[in-house]
């Protein structure tokens, strides 16, 4: 390297960090939890007590289902060894039979749960990607982070979120 191109190089190394902490300074950068925003938020609130309201009726009746099967097998254990040998074949098959059928349902359950789940909580992240887009936009951030390491409580825009989000009417978000 000639010695112009050192100097060259120094001088716009030197106006680089000039130039460093005016940049910094201009860069706002923001957190949201969305973990938070699914607990907090009353659009999230809504769609667990609408779940909930949803999936009552069925999982009472899967409830009710293994109580039944549990007092039929606690039952069973108590009779076996009074049972003749087909009897108690033949009843034995019959709680296995249940249970594989209970153990089907539940599993039914869980995933429709699950499905319905996601469904609600995609449509509470996107209401809350767009108010912190509208947030960003307002307060001139150039970057909010949804996931981090560590982040300093200073940069955390949540409560903002949380609190526009609570603001906003449930039919702005649809």
């Amino acid at each position: 390297m000639s010695y112009l191109s050192r100097q060259w190089y120094a001088a716009l190394l030197g106006l680089a960090v000039v130039c460093a902490p005016a940049f910094a300074q201009e860069f706002r950068i923001g957190f949201v939890n969305t973990d938070r925003i699914f607990r907090e938020a009353n659009t999230a609130k809504a769609a667990q007590t609408k779940l909930e309201q949803e999936f009552a009726r069925r999982e009472k009746e899967l409830n009710d289902v293994g109580a039944t099967i549990k007092t039929a097998s606690e039952r069973f254990e108590r009779e076996a060894p009074t049972l003749s040998e087909s009897v108690r074949q033949q009843r034995q098959r019959q709680l296995v039979d249940q249970d594989r059928d209970f153990q089907r349902k539940r599993r039914e359950f869980q995933e429709d749960l699950n499905s319905r789940k996601n469904e609600e909580l995609q449509q509470v992240l996107d209401r809350a990607n767009r108010i912190v887009r509208q947030v960003a936009e307002a307060e001139k951030y150039d970057l909010v982070l949804q996931e981090a390491v560590y982040i300093n409580p200073k940069h955390d825009i949540t409560e903002k979120v949380i609190k526009a989000l609570n603001a906003a009417p449930a039919a702005a978000g649809k």
